[in-house]
């Protein structure tokens, strides 16, 4: 062995390219996801990066056993997306970010764990859940921290 001390490499951070390059973030309409969807939008204007909007219509099977519960369920979504169309467009008109709005259905954070999954996400943001039966079976936040593929950030 020699005295000599081994060679370190040394890191450093470079400013403007240490933040997440591809976002994904979860859009329901409500007011929790609508401030998630504004972080996001932010977080990916500052670090140049690809936002992806997730709007997923929950499939419920109670809608289906009353006479026009889909057909409901299914305009109630559309609108909800057109409004999103909307501010999303309100929102690139004035703050420009490279971005896409994905529009599914099924269960909100299997759908969002594989939009992040397949665009290889840094990070998801979504709102925090005001539903009270979320304490007994989870919110998509919680089932999403869970898998521990990406960092991420619950919006109040």
């Amino acid at each position: 062995m020699t005295d000599e001390p081994l060679e370190r490499e040394e890191h450093h951070f470079e400013l403007g390219t240490d933040g997440p390059k591809v976002i994904v973030a979860g859009v329901d309409g409500s007011d929790t996801s609508l401030r998630a969807a504004a972080y996001a939008w932010g977080l990916a204007r500052r670090n140049g990066s690809r936002l992806i909007m997730v709007h997923v219509a929950p499939v419920a099977a109670i809608s289906t056993l009353t006479p026009g519960g889909a057909a409901a369920m299914r305009e109630a979504g559309e609108q909800i997306l057109a409004e999103l169309r909307r501010e999303i467009e309100r929102a690139a008109a004035s703050m420009p970010v490279r971005y896409e709005l994905v529009a599914e259905q099924g269960d909100p954070s299997a759908v969002l764990a594989r939009t992040a999954d397949e665009a290889r996400a840094d990070a998801v943001v979504v709102g925090a859940s005001a539903q009270a039966g979320h304490r007994l079976i989870g919110s998509v936040a919680v089932r999403l921290v869970r898998t521990g593929r990406w960092p991420v950030t619950v919006v109040p």
